[in-house]
């Protein structure tokens, strides 16, 4: 059996519950030396670091003339991608484009009675770096990775999107990734990756600028350079393997569940599948579909690695239990395929998406639905949130006092002062509450 269902209430079950409350992936101690030693020889040799990296791990025959993608490149993309490609995109570009509006912030002050003007002034970073994985070398092109990424800090207003992204070993970039980066506006793209990448973005080359903040998912070298260069610059998260948690009830369908299941789990061998289920029968039925799901996958070996090592069905006595645990886990992705989800909703505190009912699969967030697919992992939803336009921006405080105001204010300024032994603050008040000559 793939996968053995287990009790809530059992031993093993709260054993197993316990892992996954401790789930936290922490890098290893070898990967940390290693980027730490890349992101030095980059901020020494800057351009001639990252022609080393890309011979020694993607292109051998890589030319340094290669690095930016050129216009011609971008010209050619265009007529190597087909219309439904071109179509699908830009559907795509469509919901996401109008999903992420709505979070853009203004900027706002208020006047209390007495004169004082406080509020808040939001501006964009200047330039942001956008990190697109390879994508097993080229051959599957990460495009919801480009639109993730980029749409929300075009939204934002962010002046400079630089966007890397590893060549393959004919130093090239697939053709879909440069479309998708064209239709939304990014010109700047880089034929670089790993942490060296992440490298080049946070301290910046004789080619590459210096940005701001730096987004987009990786590898464990790319996620331990984010954590490095992260107060230099700002990130938008750690990202860990990615999850699923799917809540089902007697009503759900076993083949759904197990191919959600399954779509978390040929990711990566790290990738976590979770179920809870107050069904015994929902449960046993699953781990057959899930057998024979399996045998249609392409990514099957990776997949069976993922669900035998990481893959968890718990059974809960019932509902109110499974939301119990399903915000104690706080996942990156939470299904719920359980009878009236929408009126559960409100229970859930803790989880990077939510989905409800039986027709709205994980995939569909990935990819179409509007919602940015960067969540937060490893129980970081507790608090963090997905990645968004306010990932881009930043907010200065405004205040603006009237002679009047400030000796209305000014002593109990000076008391607050005083009282933290910081005279000259309290005395940077008094000075203007002389009376004036």
């Amino acid at each position: 059996m793939i996968i053995t269902p287990t009790q809530t209430a059992s031993e093993a079950g709260q054993e197993l519950i316990e892992k996954l409350l401790h789930r936290f992936h922490e890098t290893d101690i070898g990967c940390g030396k290693v980027v730490a030693e890349i992101l030095a020889s980059v901020k020494e040799k800057g351009d001639a670091a990252l022609l080393e990296y890309n011979r020694k791990f993607d292109a051998p025959d890589f030319q340094m003339s290669q690095l930016q993608v050129t216009q011609e490149e971008f010209d050619r993309a265009y007529s190597q991608v087909d219309s439904a490609f071109k179509e699908t995109l830009a559907l795509a570009i469509e919901r996401l484009q109008f999903f992420h509006e709505q979070e853009l912030e203004k900027s706002w002050t208020m006047t209390r009675d007495d004169g004082v003007v406080t509020g808040r002034l939001v501006r964009p970073v200047e330039a942001a770096g956008l990190y697109v994985p390879g994508g097993q070398g080229g051959k599957t092109p990460l495009v919801s990775s480009v639109l993730m990424n980029g749409i929300p800090a075009g939204i934002a207003g962010v002046r400079k999107r630089i966007m890397v992204t590893p060549p393959n070993d004919q130093g090239e970039v697939h053709p879909a990734l440069l479309v998708a980066a064209g239709e939304i506006g990014i010109d700047q793209v880089f034929k670089v990756g790993s942490s060296w990448a992440i490298a080049a973005l946070a301290y910046g080359t004789q080619s590459i600028p210096r940005v701001d903040v730096i987004v987009g998912p990786g590898n464990q070298y790319v996620a331990e350079a984010k954590q490095q260069v992260s107060g230099f610059v700002g990130i938008d998260m750690i990202a860990g393997p990615s999850e699923v948690l799917i809540l089902a009830d007697g009503s759900a369908h076993p083949s759904y569940i197990a191919a959600d299941m399954l779509a978390q789990a040929e990711h990566d061998p790290q990738a976590l599948a979770m179920l809870v289920t107050t069904s015994l029968e929902i449960a046993e039925q699953v781990v057959q579909e899930l057998e024979r799901q399996l045998q249609e996958l392409s990514r099957r070996e990776i997949a069976i690695k993922s669900l035998k090592n990481r893959g968890v069905i718990l059974i809960a006595a019932d509902l109110a239990e499974a939301i119990a645990l399903a915000n104690k886990i706080a996942a990156e992705h939470l299904e719920l395929m359980i009878e009236k989800p929408d009126s559960w909703l409100q229970a859930i505190q803790h989880a990077g998406a939510i989905f409800l009912g039986d027709y709205s699969p994980e995939a569909a967030g990935d990819y179409l639905a509007g919602p940015n697919h960067v969540l937060p992992t490893m129980g970081t939803a507790r608090f963090s949130s997905a990645l968004g336009v306010e990932t881009f921006i930043k907010k200065s405080s405004i205040i603006s006092y009237s002679r009047a105001a400030l000796l209305e204010d000014g002593p109990h300024i000076m008391a607050l002062a005083n009282l933290e032994g910081l005279s000259a603050h309290a005395k940077s008040v008094a000075v203007r509450m002389k009376k004036e000559e």
